[in-house]
């Protein structure tokens, strides 16, 4: 159940230990869906439902007592949007990974969510047994977005190219060649696991490459990365 106040010790890394669940806050502003997505993932052994908030404003705050793993929000909310929330959480405790959860398949959510810092985007089609899925794989350090959107996004990537970005007066940070092809193994889709055996590198290579990718760019989440990549002309989507 969500009393909201457990201790946040050791909450910054999911699966940190044998047997540690995945805390997750539940955001959204209709309370019976969130008692049922409560219900529901009370079910999983390895998630745990810390606290749950009904608009993006308390989300923050939750957020901030409870560090949780995952922020399972919707993007349209009273208050403060997911979008506008997901960032503020970002900046506050950078760790979590926020999936959004929502019934917009307008491609400016997707893309603002992206911008923001979202690991993923699903329809509230999806089935219930595919968001404790979506919750590992994210837990894990996937990105996920509903295959519907996948295509709106790729869309959104040759608007850019097509546009151009007239603001380039800083050049963009510089990625190795291997840095640059990790990077184009993660915009195809691949997991940590494919790129590594793609490579012929370990898993562990794979994710130290991600998080200097990350971090020369200064941005939170794969996707992220993605979109950026393909902004500046990194990558070329076909």
């Amino acid at each position: 159940m969500s009393e909201g106040r457990s201790d946040g010790s050791g909450a910054s890394a999911p699966g940190s230990g044998p047997g540690e669940p995945i805390r997750v806050l539940v955001v959204d502003d209709h309370a019976l869906f969130r008692r049922g997505l409560e219900m529901v993932l009370g079910q999983e052994p390895d998630i745990a439902v810390v606290g749950e908030a009904g608009d993006g404003a308390e989300a923050l705050e939750l957020a901030s007592a409870l560090l949780p793993d995952i922020v399972l929000m919707d993007v349209r909310m009273p208050r403060r949007s997911g979008i506008e929330a997901c960032s503020a959480i970002k900046d506050v405790v950078p760790s979590a990974k926020i999936v959004m959860l929502t019934i917009s398949d307008d491609e400016a959510d997707l893309y603002e969510a992206v911008k923001a810092g979202a690991s993923g985007y699903l329809l509230k089609e999806i089935s219930i047994d595919e968001v404790a899925a979506a919750i590992r794989s994210v837990a894990g350090g996937q990105s996920l977005i509903s295959p519907s959107m996948a295509s709106k996004l790729l869309a959104e990537f040759a608007m850019m190219i097509k546009k151009g970005d007239e603001r380039q007066q800083v050049p963009a940070p510089r990625l190795t060649d291997r840095e640059l092809e990790v990077l184009k193994l993660v915009a195809r889709g691949l997991n940590n696991r494919d790129i590594a055996k793609e490579l012929f590198i370990s898993e562990n290579t794979v994710k130290n490459h991600i998080r200097n990718i990350l971090e020369k760019l200064q941005l939170h989440s794969r996707m992220e990365a993605v979109v950026y990549a393909v902004r500046e002309k990194l990558l070329e989507i076909t």
